[in-house]
């Protein structure tokens, strides 16, 4: 049954309705027990947020399983049309591991129409350009400047930040909006028909939707897992097994390096990529405390951990063996890293089960360090609001649920390629025909003056490249959503307010809607 909060003829109330929470024994509980931080709604700071859309006419629960950049996003989408929010999060603090962390003009918009602008200018820098290497060498492959025309056409911007900036930053704004963040709560269940999900505690949780933001290795994809039998296999020519490193390097130690001093002089905020054997490496500065973040793709490692465990930078120097000095200098003013695994994995063939469905990393893993891995889950956490401010019926739920896997499937499928592609591209080995390809027409365009994404022979045309970029750049999420409902929504509302004895509306129900089902 649906969890009704407040006045629904009231738009934009946003009480705080706590979570249905059960003990072993399925009794009540009158106070929460477990002493773990909850970050609790501000409700003096509602009346003060600007542009919240018009809030749903039902309102029901969400338990957001993770509380990782996808699942603040989503918190915080869904409190702005007024649905209640748990989010459950199984570490005991804010996360601590310094990286950075890439909002492409896709997602920046996002936050840009959420009235975010000026909170998110205050912890980002914005990029400017990219310069290109080789990474055995230092050789200079080219440089592209982005245009400022093609990204105002975007109505976003391509932001750097540190991962922790960011992620308190989403904290904030969610539970300002009213959503109840519990940290210290690990979830080792879910069960998708009853609604629920189980605590290490032994406490239930109910809500009337969950959705799972809890990343590759989380309990939610595990359970869409377990009900799956046949999964998509990547193709051999598309497989990578790497590693990747990630770490900060404070500015003011680069600036005390001759021969790193001039990352830090740019008249624009440049993201620099090395091109290595089996190799690559990504840097750019951060918003923020002022530092430098990098992303070191290199072989297999034994020294894989996950995002929060940390590895010494002697052992992430390792993979700078055969680098250029500088590569190997700026590595050793790291003081810790993380070391990521890099891997094929299998695409699910459904988001949603029951009343379960996944979202971010969870829904579509990309490769650590891709331009998108933040953007997407934002995308996402952007339709599943704009489809659930419409409802009116909890007949709806389930077809908002499948109408956001059919929006965002092919979408995230198409971007994970891509993605893939750009690692194998940093990466290529040596004497390949694709390092070959590419260092030769990066030496041309860079003897030619021409910038790397423009074509040769043209300074004004762009490679297919570029224009991949634009087009991914230029998707906007909530649109898509919005396309969705005046295409389907409304016309299934239309079918079920109808006369279901005409012919006409058996043949618009049964053929276009079905597969909303």
């Amino acid at each position: 049954m649906a969890t009704y909060s407040g006045d629904q003829n009231e738009e934009n109330k946003m009480p705080n309705t706590s979570a249905r929470t059960y003990n072993k024994s399925h009794g009540p509980l009158e106070s929460e027990p477990n002493p773990s931080p909850t970050f609790s709604p501000q409700r003096n700071m509602i009346d003060r947020i600007s542009n919240l859309p018009k809030a749903a006419p039902l309102k029901i629960h969400f338990v957001i399983v993770g509380a990782g950049l996808a699942g603040l996003a989503t918190a915080i989408s869904l409190r702005r049309i007024g649905h209640n929010v748990t989010v459950l999060e199984k570490s005991k603090s804010p996360p601590m591991t310094s990286g950075g962390t890439r909002i492409p003009p896709n997602a920046s918009k996002i936050f840009f129409s959420w009235g975010y602008e000026q909170g998110l200018r205050a912890i980002t820098l914005k990029s400017g350009a990219l310069h290109l290497y080789l990474q055995s060498t230092g050789e200079s492959l080219g440089t592209h400047v982005w245009d400022e025309e093609v990204l105002k056409e975007t109505r976003g911007e391509f932001l750097f930040a540190h991962h922790c900036d960011l992620w308190r930053f989403l904290l904030a704004k969610a539970t300002a909006l009213g959503a109840t963040v519990r940290m210290n709560s690990t979830v080792i269940s879910i069960d998708a028909n009853l609604k629920k999900v189980v605590l290490s505690s032994g406490d239930q949780i109910y809500g009337d939707v969950i959705i799972g933001a809890d990343g590759l290795l989380g309990v939610s994809r595990a359970t869409l897992l377990s009900s799956q039998e046949d999964f998509e296999e990547l193709p051999k020519e598309s497989s990578i097994t790497l590693s990747m490193y990630s770490f900060v390097v404070p500015n003011s130690a680069i600036e005390k390096e001759d021969e790193l001093a001039s990352f830090l002089e740019e008249d624009q905020t440049t993201l620099r990529t090395w091109f290595g054997h089996s190799r690559g490496v990504l840097a750019f500065p951060v918003g923020g405390t002022p530092e430098f973040a990098v992303y070191a793709y290199g072989p297999k490692s034994e020294h894989e951990k996950t995002w929060t465990e940390p590895i010494t930078i002697k052992d992430a120097n390792s993979i700078f063996g055969s680098c250029e000095s500088r590569l190997k200098k700026l590595g050793s003013l790291a003081d810790s890293a993380v070391c990521i695994p890099v891997d094929d994995v299998p695409e699910l063939e459904d988001w949603v089960d029951g009343r379960l469905v996944v979202v971010g990393n969870a829904a579509h893993p990309l490769p650590p360090g891709s331009i998108q891995e933040c953007a997407l889950g934002v995308e996402d956490a952007a339709v599943l609001g704009r489809l659930f401010s419409h409802l009116s019926s909890e007949d709806q739920i389930s077809s908002f649920l499948w109408a956001f896997q059919d929006i965002r499937q092919e979408r995230c499928a198409s971007i994970t390629r891509k993605e893939r592609e750009i690692v194998q591209f940093i990466t290529a080995e040596t004497g390949t025909p694709l390092q070959q390809g590419r260092d030769e027409a990066m030496r041309a365009k860079r003897d030619a003056g021409v910038y790397a994404l423009r074509s040769l022979g043209n300074t004004i045309e762009e490679t297919q490249e570029w224009l991949d970029i634009k087009d991914v750049f230029a998707y906007d999420a909530e649109d898509e959503a919005d396309n969705w409902w005046v295409q389907w929504g409304l016309l299934r509302e239309r079918a079920n307010y109808a006369e279901f004895d005409s012919p006409e509306i058996h043949a618009i129900t049964y053929t276009h809607l079905e597969p909303l089902y």
